[in-house]
């Protein structure tokens, strides 16, 4: 276990769908503890999956204060982040903290930086010098090379490879299997459709269709 990821304070998993299920599963290898689970799909009062509490939004706040606990956004990202971006910024500013979590089978290399509440999931690498930023999401076996720098809400979905120095803006959605060439930048709010081949920069808002080879060449200097 990596020991920059402990799990020192006890959990609450916002969220409790297909993501939630790996997050809980990733948490019990990291050794850390979830008391409860809040997700307004299950009624409160009963029990998640995995046999935690269903704790309403009123419940949590009361039983489970911001000294006490820190959260889990459980909610993943099928295209587009901003479900996701919601949870992390509704409860950060009722005081709450996100904690990181990180699949043992995970490799972090020690000079990145990964900011609050992202997730590392089974088999991804991120190397030297990249910056994850809070609230990303790099799924399983997905790969970030050294220098690149996301921002806020980034999603990495499965076996997404980025070369090195890539540059990724808040809230994008890089689908599965999906390939970014050295140095680009990926603006903020972008789809990129699973298995595309990203060659060029990507402008802020774009939508890149699945499979493609999109992105606008830069001029090699002469």
């Amino acid at each position: 276990m990596n020991a920059r990821f402990a799990l020192t304070q006890d959990l609450v998993l916002i969220g409790a769908g297909g993501h939630g299920r790996v997050l809980m599963a990733a948490i019990d290898l990291q050794g850390g503890w979830v008391v409860g689970v809040s997700d307004p799909k299950l009624a409160a009062g009963g029990t998640a999956p995995g046999g935690q509490p269903v704790l309403g939004e009123d419940e949590l706040l009361q039983r489970c204060p911001p000294d006490k606990v820190m959260l889990v956004n459980g909610v993943g990202s099928t295209g587009a982040p901003r479900a996701r971006h919601d949870v992390f910024a509704r409860w950060r500013a009722q005081g709450y903290r996100f904690a990181a979590i990180v699949h043992p089978s995970a490799f972090i290399a020690a000079g990145a930086a990964v900011g609050e509440g992202v997730q590392v999931m089974a088999g991804a690498v991120v190397q030297n010098d990249a910056r994850i930023g809070a609230n990303s999401l790099v799924n399983t076996r997905a790969g970030v090379d050294h220098d690149c720098v996301l921002g806020e809400t980034v999603h990495l979905a499965p076996g997404v490879t980025l070369s090195g120095g890539v540059t990724i803006g808040d809230r994008t959605h890089v689908g599965t299997g999906a390939c970014v060439i050295q140095g680009v930048r990926i603006g903020s709010d972008v789809l990129i459709g699973a298995g595309a081949v990203i060659v060029g920069d990507v402008a802020d808002g774009a939508r890149v269709a699945p499979g493609a080879v999109a992105g606008e060449r830069k001029e090699s200097p002469r």
